[in-house]
């Protein structure tokens, strides 16, 4: 393992970054592969790392501290960099998501209006609709259930409706 002092970009010395990649390349890919689990990300962020090290040349005096150290460190900060722009990127990019939640004030408020509106009609119209719209029975069922002729369950449920739909009675 190399450690530092380390100077990488001194006049003719292009071959110690040759050195410096084939030796930390293949560790540092698998390190920042598993931070970004993304391998062509992985990749630049590898790269990037190098170049950083490449342009900060012989200022790169870590006395003690092993390069492939310095090499990591500088990996992790461009994979964190990398990954927070990607989700800022998400945040901007992703439609906002409206979650409603069901308000059941409005089916209370619906309910409350029903009975209210039933409540306007005859005890022979409201039998009607009853038995119509909520027991499900057809105009003959209903006429014998109720003991009334088929004629005036359909007349009962034709005033019924009109004095529902128009709020007042029908004449």
């Amino acid at each position: 393992m190399t450690t530092a002092p380390h100077s990488c970009t001194a006049p003719g010395r292009t071959p110690a970054l040759d050195e410096l990649m084939a030796e930390h390349t293949q560790p540092l890919l698998t390190f920042v592969e598993k931070l970004v689990r993304d391998h062509h990300l992985a990749e630049d962020i590898v790269q990037e790392t190098f170049i950083h090290a490449w342009q900060q040349g012989t200022r790169v005096r870590l006395v003690g501290v092993p390069i492939r150290d310095w090499l990591t460190t500088v990996a992790r900060n461009l994979a964190v960099a990398s990954l927070r722009q990607v989700a800022v990127g998400r945040e901007r990019t992703e439609p906002e998501v409206d979650v409603t939640q069901p308000d059941h004030a409005d089916a209370a408020v619906a309910a409350a209006e029903a009975v209210s509106m039933l409540r306007r009609l005859s005890v022979e119209h409201r039998a009607v609709l009853l038995h119509t719209y909520l027991a499900g029975r057809t105009t003959h069922e209903t006429a014998r259930a109720l003991g009334v002729p088929v004629r005036t369950v359909r007349s009962r449920h034709h005033h019924a409706l009109y004095t529902l739909r128009t709020g007042r009675r029908a004449a």
